[in-house]
């Protein structure tokens, strides 16, 4: 039996005609290096193996390897083998001028303008306080939901389905139902879920789904970019909505634009200024979509962590015309890369909107929505919550307590009492983006709160979040951000 050299596969472009064997391939195999296929440090076959795979004499591979060896790109170590130089000259004599693009690439670039939030948005390579996209990872019982997949993985058979039906696995559909109906007031069967990838594939397969072209949609204001993106991408007409303290207001919404085909809320928990909406303005934009023929699109994504009470009832709980569909996800209460979200439907809608959902994913993933089932299903996902439930709510209370102490008179935090970050509004004459400058510059991750507006005018905030880092961490976060503001503020002023 023949050796191999590992996975090794290369892809050469077909010899033209006239073309010397020997040419032919030290051209190829020049190009593939100097055009990183060809990585440096790779091993490359045998010059007998080379040539049973691609179907030349050993004497051509020969001749063409020497002949890199001779200009530097192989080289050759006795019990080793033949191997790409890791000091491989950059420049390509053979690579076609790059700035000569074609026209769909120029068209492609020259329509896309990158939202608002993302301008100028800073991403740190490690959490820093008040980084607010993440939960706190080192306390997921990781060993544990290991275990799961392991057994799940063994039996193989329990979650490798022939008969998906597109919208997710059952068992999985109906422990979210199950628990959507007690911790949370929805009115739903299995039927009615479909798993998705996270809120943002909701939203954008929502928005496609529901909207045409043209078409008024309400949206907080301020809000949630990505409902945003999904609607301008969906080529709706977004009509932003202003908040106040009890959430949308229904009255200005109505004013702007009566005849909105829908409206997207958070309304346990709005993002990003944290309030909850009250019942009356529940009752009132649950009346005006009936009355209207609208759609409510409420996003329910972090309200499991609610610390004064229990959380908040769903909207679609009071919902008794259809008119509401509830999305939720995983991400921020378990882990960001567990991308699995939910989306329930009313029941008319499923058929339609499962043969719709097809035109992007013909079936979901297996594995991690069977151990998502089974960490739901044994009681492991209640008890998390639980636990991290105690573990924000401690966490919160030494931000308030810290930005009592040493932000007075620079940042006021809000009372909102939920989720994994919150609202705080700068006190002393700076704008939302030159606080988060000075963050940023000082190693901490905040969010200027005038990223989430869109007609409103610059709330003078940021969003800190408490979540991902621990007491210790945030009383020092907070002293370093008083300090980074207080020498900001004094800088500004001389100016």
């Amino acid at each position: 039996m023949s050796k191999t050299s590992g996975t090794f596969e290369l892809s050469l472009n077909q010899r033209a005609p006239g073309q010397n064997l020997a040419t032919w391939l030290y051209r190829e195999l020049l190009s593939a290096v100097l055009e990183g296929r060809l990585k440096p440090g790779i091993k490359l076959p045998s010059t007998r193996e080379f040539a049973r795979r691609y179907g030349v004499s050993r004497g051509t591979v020969v001749s063409a390897f020497e002949r890199l060896q001779d200009e530097g790109y192989l080289i050759s170590r006795v019990g080793i083998g033949t191997l790409v130089n890791a000091k491989v000259p950059t420049s390509n004599p053979m690579r076609r001028d790059s700035s000569k693009i074609p026209s769909y690439l120029r068209q492609a670039i020259s329509g896309y303008s990158k939202p608002k939030p993302f301008v100028g948005w800073i991403q740190f390579d490690s959490v820093r306080p008040f980084a607010m996209s993440s939960p706190d990872l080192a306390e997921f019982p990781a060993e544990l939901w290991g275990r799961i997949a392991a057994r799940r993985s063994r039996s193989f058979r329990s979650w490798l389905r022939q008969d998906d039906d597109g919208i997710g696995f059952r068992p999985l559909r109906e422990a979210i139902a199950l628990y959507l109906g007690s911790s949370r007031g929805v009115n739903c069967n299995a039927e009615q879920v479909v798993i998705v990838s996270g809120v943002q594939q909701a939203l954008d397969l929502l928005a496609r789904f529901l909207i045409r072209p043209g078409d008024p949609v309400w949206i907080e204001d301020p809000g949630y970019f990505g409902a945003s993106i999904a609607f301008d991408m969906a080529r709706a007409k977004i009509v932003p909505v202003p908040v106040d303290e009890n959430g949308l207001s229904v009255t200005a919404g109505i004013k702007l634009e009566d005849h909105a085909r829908g409206v997207y809320l958070t309304p346990a928990h709005q993002f990003p200024l944290g309030m909850t909406m009250s019942l009356e303005r529940r009752m009132e934009v649950l009346k005006w979509a009936e009355r209207k023929g609208a759609f409510i699109i409420e996003d329910d994504y972090d309200s499991e962590y609610r610390f004064d009470g229990q959380p908040a009832p769903a909207l679609q709980g009071l919902d008794r015309n259809s008119s509401v569909v509830f999305i939720g996800t995983f991400t921020k209460l378990l882990f960001p890369s567990l991308r699995l979200g939910y989306i329930v439907l009313p029941p008319a809608l499923v058929d339609a909107f499962a043969s719709f959902r097809r035109g992007t994913e013909l079936r979901s993933s297996g594995i991690d929505q069977a151990v998502l089932c089974d960490f739901i299903s044994e009681g492991h996902f209640g008890r998390h919550l639980r636990r991290m439930r105690n573990l924000y709510a401690r966490r919160l209370e030494t931000l308030i307590e810290c930005g009592q102490r040493y932000l007075g008179g620079i940042l006021e935090i809000s009372n909102s009492n939920a989720g994994l970050y919150t609202a705080a509004f700068l006190q002393n004459g700076m704008t939302s983006r030159q606080a988060e400058s000075i963050a940023a510059d000082n190693g901490l991750e905040t969010r200027a709160l005038d990223r989430f507006t869109f007609k409103r005018h610059d709330p003078r905030g940021l969003l800190l979040g408490f979540a991902a880092i621990d007491e210790k961490a945030i009383r020092a976060g907070t002293i370093q951000l008083a300090a980074a503001l207080n020498k900001g503020s004094r800088s500004r002023f001389q100016q």
